[in-house]
């Protein structure tokens, strides 16, 4: 089974929008079609944005991303000692490579492609919702 990360922006996407980011985190995500790969600082960062005041224009966000967090928490695989990176620009963004070692995840989705500008990092392959969902989304039968 695939081993996937997901940045905090893809998480934050798919609880606002009706896009490839919630039909990976609804449809492979939650009904365990994927191990999701986790460390506490990410865990953290999710929580954190989660709980922003501008989300609260989005009808619903709250309960729904707390009941997303509680199962990812349930569901995820955790990893706890992940190797210093210090690659990105954005420096906050390292904890991402640092899990794509520790996890040897398949892919890490990020729609920020700004930052993420390298197409694979180890093993991992850095891609959008987009691109993962046309191209490399598990297909299960029956």
């Amino acid at each position: 089974m695939q081993k996937i990360i997901l940045d905090t922006n893809v998480v934050v996407s798919a609880l606002i929008s009706n896009s490839f980011p919630t039909f990976i985190l609804y449809d492979l995500v939650l009904t365990r079609k994927v191990y999701i790969c986790l460390s506490d600082s990410i865990l953290s960062e999710y929580i954190g944005v989660l709980k922003r005041d501008k989300f609260d224009r989005f009808p619903d966000f709250r309960p729904k991303a707390d009941v997303v967090i509680n199962i990812m928490r349930e569901i995820s695989l955790f990893y706890s000692n992940t190797p210093k990176v210090e690659l990105l620009l954005d420096a906050s963004d390292d904890k991402f490579l640092e899990l794509a070692i520790a996890s040897a995840a398949d892919y890490l989705i990020t729609g920020n492609t700004s930052d993420f500008k390298i197409p694979q990092f180890e093993n991992t392959i850095i891609i959008t919702p987009r691109e993962y969902w046309d191209n490399y989304k598990p297909i299960h039968t029956g």
